[in-house]
């Protein structure tokens, strides 16, 4: 059989198809076309003598095999990968990232990614999604994904980079329109605008130890939508306290309960490169985690 080393490409085609979830999507990351992409999988079943997606018109899947060459190569590529990385360690950081950020936080930290990390890192390139949607890191072909909350995505690498205060804010006008909050039992009677995933609304958990799981006629999976919504007087709100600091600070957004510990939640940085993160993914998740700890 013909080595398989000489079949790179098709190996980096299968690997990027697999994890983007078809070749327009693989071809895009490789800055190729489908076509290209296709090919280059086909001369790497013909080596193999094996078919290793299941194609239709709606549908690629993998095939058995696909599944076990997939489980055995993918650690591999990724430790070429590393070699690389550490080979060039002596170097400036650079390449291509591929981020997710959410978006309320995304939003409020961009300016200093323009700012201070591009001019500082001008080898790097990015690429920047901003969503609360738990993106899957290795079928849309992200590098870092970061979170606010746990990841419950096995095989994953976890950093926690810091843990956010939470607040439990609402517009002075619509505070006015309900009684006096005067325990945390109160926040019970307030409509919110609901955090919702997948139908299910976002507990709040309260200083007792219970969970409040708010009650509200709008639900949204952003909190930028959330926090517009609060300031515009439609419920409270249950955010991370840093993004609508300055709501509190000028007026807009008041808490009705200040004095109550809500406790805090985890902001991660999640990564699919094994125990050896790219240089570039080192920099920049060692930047947003400045930014984080107030530097």
């Amino acid at each position: 059989m013909q080595s398989l080393l000489n079949e790179t490409a098709g190996l980096v085609a299968f690997v990027r198809t697999v994890r983007a979830g078809s070749f327009s999507a693989a071809a895009k990351s490789l800055g190729t076309t489908p076509s290209s992409v296709s090919k280059s999988v086909s001369r790497l079943e013909q080596l193999l003598g094996a078919s290793l997606f299941r194609r239709s018109t709606r549908l690629l899947a993998m095939t058995p095999e696909g599944e076990a060459f997939y489980e055995r190569i993918s650690p591999l590529l990724e430790g070429i990968d590393a070699a690389a990385d550490a080979t060039r360690s002596h170097l400036e950081p650079a390449g291509h990232l591929r981020v997710s950020l959410p978006s309320e936080l995304g939003r409020m930290i961009l300016q200093r990614v323009v700012d201070e990390f591009m001019p500082r890192y001008p080898e790097i390139s990015l690429e920047i999604g901003m969503t609360d949607r738990a993106v899957d890191l290795l079928r849309e072909n992200y590098d870092v994904a970061f979170r606010v909350g746990g990841t419950a995505q096995s095989g994953l690498m976890c950093r926690t980079l810091a843990h956010l205060d939470m607040a439990i804010v609402a517009s002075p006008a619509f505070l006015a329109r309900h009684r006096k909050m005067s325990a945390p039992g109160d926040l019970r009677e307030l409509p919110f605008v609901r955090y919702v995933i997948a139908g299910v609304p976002y507990p709040i958990p309260l200083p007792d130890g219970s969970d409040l799981v708010p009650q509200g006629k709008l639900d949204l999976d952003s909190a930028t939508a959330i926090r517009d919504a609060a300031v515009s007087g439609v419920g409270a709100a249950y955010l991370i306290k840093r993004i609508v600091q300055d709501d509190i600070d000028r007026g807009l957004l008041v808490e009705p309960l200040p004095g109550i510990p809500l406790g805090t939640v985890p902001l991660q940085a999640i990564h699919a490169s094994g125990k050896m993160p790219s240089l570039r993914l080192q920099v920049f998740t060692d930047f947003i985690a400045s930014i984080m700890a107030g530097s």
